[in-house]
């Protein structure tokens, strides 16, 4: 059986449908589940048609709300993607320093063991701090979102520091770079591509921490919205909302892994 043959060669077109399938299946089942739910109850709210969901992305995307005179989500996306990006700056900070961890013993040392306590710390459970500590604006928010996946960047990047092979640091040293030379231009070009991978990976990590702070303080954003029209049962409104960051976030995760294969062509995929 081909499913399950580890030399199997599987064709250009064979594999555009196979990447289709489970999708195909999920929004045939979602139709069939919308059909059947509407012949007994027209009026249901809970799983809305694709009609009515269209409907839903159209009054949210392209008609201006009759209170603040601004289009939903625009604004909320605007909102969202620059409490992301701003989030993520600080992310990448980590790199940095889980590379200095990784080779400056008297660092790793002085860090190693903070980063791994503040690792296990549930950044959720934090919140009702972060509100006390920085209020309801947008430092409590990205502070959420650097908690919960700062440390997580920084200790990834340290083990992969430490695994590069101290012959490299040696031959480095042996041939006069400094030290910092050697951490910032042998050790840190080599695990760069991985590192990218990781901060990646954590894409969903970075959006579920930016919608928790949204939906307890925010007056605009992707979960904000999703949190203040769940009250009405708008469920034609907050499944196209759960697509459209879920595309966003697609789209990151795409421009992040291509630009990784034009730059590092030898790093593998997945």
């Amino acid at each position: 059986m081909k499913l399950f043959d580890i030399q199997a060669d599987v064709g250009p077109k064979m594999a555009v449908f196979l990447s289709s399938l489970l999708f195909i299946i999920s929004i045939g089942t979602y139709m069939a589940v919308t059909h059947v739910r509407h012949q007994e109850n027209p009026a249901d709210k809970i799983t809305p048609t694709i009609s009515q969901m269209a409907d839903g992305f159209s009054r949210s995307a392209f008609q201006k709300d009759r209170r603040t005179d601004e289009y939903r989500l625009l604004i909320d996306t605007v909102a969202s993607v620059r409490r992301f990006f701003v989030g993520l700056a600080f992310v990448v900070l980590a790199v940095f320093l889980g590379v200095t961890m990784g080779v400056f013993p008297y660092i790793e040392h002085i860090f190693l063991k903070f980063m791994t306590f503040f690792d296990k710390i549930p950044a959720l459970a934090l919140l009702p701090i972060l509100f006390i500590v920085f209020g309801l604006g947008e430092t409590s928010k990205i502070a959420l979102i650097v908690i919960g996946v700062f440390p997580t960047v920084c200790l990834d990047t340290y083990l992969r520091a430490k695994a590069v092979s101290n012959e490299q640091i040696i031959k480095g040293a042996t041939l006069g770079a400094s030290n910092y030379e050697i951490a910032y231009r042998i050790v840190l070009p080599q695990i760069f591509p991985q590192v990218l991978d990781t901060i990646r990976l954590n894409f969903k990590s970075i959006i579920l921490f930016l919608i928790a702070g949204e939906s307890l303080a925010a007056t605009a954003g992707l979960g904000y919205r999703i949190f203040v029209v769940r009250r009405y049962l708008a469920m034609d409104i907050i499944i196209p909302y759960v697509i459209w960051m879920s595309l966003l976030a697609m789209a990151a995760d795409f421009i992040v892994r291509y630009w990784i294969k034009k730059r590092y062509p030898w790093q593998e995929q997945k």
